[in-house]
């Protein structure tokens, strides 16, 4: 659909689906599934392969004049952490755009509120482009804004669950009060939960395990494609207005009279 482009950072990025590289079951497969989804935005875990290095198997699939690459900070468990693997990753690649992640309980992979504050604030400071990776928390977006992030990207579930949007409540607000665009990330398990999530007035959605644990991840990679296309539709022709009371869809005639 010819939806406005998103503007993250001075950037134009037309695709609203951003597409994750882990778990898949091949490189091959990947690449195959991020030609599907017609994302722009692909993540890569920092600890899992070599940014200076362009013979990386995962990054070998990746055409770096195609996609926009993200490396995210998956496994950081504090600010320290994140801080350190962001400048080792910048300086191997040049690449200055982040998804900060600070993650410390291994079980739920919940992410540390206070330490990813304290690491926005020194990452953008020294002048990378921040996406943190966030509970779906108001307060701490509006910090995160207020810090200079350039996007922030509120959990719908826990990660890799695909339980779907179960913070709804909070990214609306979150929504309502954002000054940079909001992407939901983490836990959309199906086409309809990307519906969902920009009902609530999500800017862009956050993909992985969904399409990479799927019986075809390559369909359903288009699937969620597909979501993305319907939903910008939907936003683009003004849907209708809720009402309490229910409204004819067909007016009166005399033919019983």
């Amino acid at each position: 659909m010819d939806l406005k482009p998103l503007a993250i950072a001075g950037r134009e990025i037309r695709s609203r689906l951003f597409m994750g590289t882990g778990k898949f079951s091949s490189p091959a497969v990947m690449a195959r599934c991020l030609e599907a989804s017609g994302a722009e935005v692909v993540t890569v875990a920092l600890r899992r392969v070599e940014l200076g290095n362009p013979q990386d198997d995962i990054l070998s699939r990746v055409d770096r004049n195609k996609y926009l690459l993200l490396p995210n900070t998956s496994g950081a468990r504090d600010a320290a952490e994140a801080v350190r693997i962001a400048r080792l990753a910048r300086e191997a690649s040049g690449i200055n755009w982040l998804k900060l992640e600070v993650t410390p309980e291994p079980n739920y992979l919940l992410p540390d509120p206070v330490e990813t504050l304290k690491a926005a604030e020194i990452l953008v400071k020294e002048g990378f482009v921040i996406l943190p990776y966030i509970n779906a928390d108001p307060v701490l977006a509006k910090r995160l804004q207020d810090a200079g992030c350039a996007a922030v990207m509120p959990l719908g579930a826990p990660i890799g669950t695909g339980r779907g949007v179960k913070t709804a409540d909070q990214i609306r607000i979150i929504v309502e009060q954002a000054t940079v665009p909001v992407v939901v990330d983490a836990g959309l398990g199906l086409p309809s939960h990307v519906c969902q999530s920009f009902e609530l007035g999500a800017d862009a959605v956050l993909v992985n395990t969904a399409v990479a644990a799927a019986g075809d991840p390559v369909k359903m990679a288009e699937a969620f494609r597909l979501a993305v296309e319907s939903s910008a539709a939907a936003r683009m022709a003004g849907p209708m207005n809720e009402s309490g009371r229910a409204s004819a869809s067909s007016p009166l005639t005399g033919f019983l009279r």
